[in-house]
């Protein structure tokens, strides 16, 4: 009786012990607005450095030089005039991109002989890269709207291109069969397994092409641009 007591007494005293918390194994709670940290160390050292002239001006201008200068082209109307020219740009090739990269797909994911003709060539146009094709479409176009047009969209439809045919080409089997069973028609079976199955991947290639149209833009926009 003595010893049961004993051990009851010791297993209580080891209970009211603090215990120490384990540390969690998962990053935490998200913190408010954690995400603008990143960027704002970022502005916090260009303005340090710059205020250090740690940095040179001709390179990389101090932050309030830069919305100085953005400040006066917004107020005399250049900036507004440049940025709808540059979207303009942008707009026009993504079009482009995004017609040519959907028809290509579905014309060779839908047909044999349309993957055997474009997947081929598409792939090869895959492994050159774009901005690499500048002097030989320069050569080709000349150096107007037309050549920077042709970039943006050569950059856009591949993406969107590689993304909706993959969607494509991973269709359930057992829906076309399905679709053969219940007799549908080829503008049938297009449009109600066709495209709901290819548009997880085009919305895939269409973040991507929208993403390469500025970087693209960005690009062109150092070669003979006037405004």
């Amino acid at each position: 009786m003595a010893t049961t007591t004993l051990d009851t007494a010791a297993v209580v005293a080891a209970d009211e012990r603090p215990r120490t918390r384990r540390r969690g194994l998962a990053p935490g709670r998200r913190l408010p607005a954690a995400r603008l940290a990143g960027p704002l160390l970022v502005l916090a050292l260009w303005a340090a450095a710059s205020a250090a002239e740690a940095l040179d001006p001709a390179a990389i201008p101090a932050p309030w030089t830069v919305l100085e200068t953005g400040a006066h082209l917004w107020t005399d109307g250049t900036l507004i005039t440049d940025i709808l020219t540059s979207l303009q740009r942008a707009a026009s090739g993504f079009a482009i991109g995004l017609a040519a990269g959907v028809v290509l797909a579905l014309a060779s994911g839908l047909t044999r002989t349309g993957e055997a003709l474009i997947d081929g060539t598409v792939n090869l146009n895959r492994a050159i890269p774009t901005l690499g094709l500048i002097p030989l479409f320069i050569l080709w176009l000349g150096i107007g709207e037309t050549f920077k047009t042709a970039i943006i969209a050569i950059v856009v439809y591949i993406p969107i291109y590689l993304n909706t045919h993959a969607a494509l080409s991973g269709i359930d089997h057992r829906f076309v069969e399905l679709a053969e069973v219940q007799g549908l028609s080829r503008l049938r079976f297009v449009r109600q397994i066709v495209i709901p199955g290819a548009l997880p991947g085009f919305f895939v290639g269409l973040r991507l092409g929208v993403t390469g149209s500025w970087l693209g833009l960005v690009v062109l926009e150092q070669i003979n641009a006037t405004s």
